[in-house]
């Protein structure tokens, strides 16, 4: 499997006078470009948990409140910079092209059922974090919508999230609502709200699209304008609607 080594010419630099909406590409001053895209490194906090320190501090208050009820918030993976993402999509397109014989566009279309497209996580942002119950002891993938839900060994953590969360500020992203497209539901995935909204903002407002067409990872090269503008709409946007 080899990289591009050229810049798309596939019409990118037309999307944004075209397709896409106008505040996507409106230059904001609080968050640069590489911190946007997990290419800047930032201070994270606490061993296991890796999180912007107000984030942080918000789910230790979480995490203790969580063990007067019999739970204990484990992070399965938080913070992550771009490289990390890269390795993550990589793997997976591997996977899917080399091993099982999938077209490219079927594998890029298998990869974002759950996986972002590098440059273009939350879990860049020191925000985001996979949680489950450490004291369920559980075999196979942890981060399975199943396991979460009536009868499943996290079902108990998921009641309690859903009652108590919020109050600590984190709010679940890839919700269950039958009218959500984009990342399947993520019963795992929770956002630190006051600092994660105005992140997506000034997201929204860098011109990240084009910075996209530049990236040289596997599969970019298949990525097309009308790729692009859905991925933005149901991946990145359609979320929970207290997150925006």
């Amino acid at each position: 499997m080899q990289r591009r080594s050229f810049i798309k010419k596939s019409g990118l630099t037309t999307l944004a006078l075209s397709t896409i909406p106008s505040t996507i590409l409106l230059e904001g001053n609080d968050y640069s470009i590489l911190e946007l895209m997990g290419k800047e490194d930032i201070k994270v906090y606490g061993k296991g948990i890796n999180l912007r320190k107000e984030a942080h501090d918000a789910f230790l208050e979480m995490k203790k409140a969580a063990y007067s009820a019999g739970i204990d918030l484990k992070v399965v993976s938080s913070y992550r910079n771009f490289e990390r993402q890269v390795q993550i999509w990589e793997r997976k397109y591997d996977n899917y092209t080399e091993e099982d014989g999938m077209a490219p566009i079927d594998a890029i279309d298998k990869i974002i059922e759950y996986s972002t497209i590098p440059g273009t996580s939350r879990h860049h942002w020191g925000t985001d974090v996979d949680i489950v119950d450490g004291y369920r002891k559980v075999e196979g993938n942890v981060l399975d919508p199943n396991k979460f839900g009536e009868g499943g060994p996290y079902e108990d953590f998921k009641n309690w999230m859903d009652e108590n969360s919020e109050k600590y500020g984190f709010y679940l992203v890839y919700t269950d609502h039958p009218k959500r497209k984009g990342f399947k539901y993520e019963p795992w995935h929770y956002s630190y709200a006051p600092i994660s909204k105005p992140m997506l903002t000034a997201f929204r407002r860098k011109n990240i699209l084009l910075l996209l067409q530049q990236e040289d990872f596997y599969g970019s090269e298949h990525f097309t304008n009308g790729f692009i503008k859905n991925y933005v709409r149901n991946n990145i946007l359609d979320i929970n609607k207290d997150l925006l």
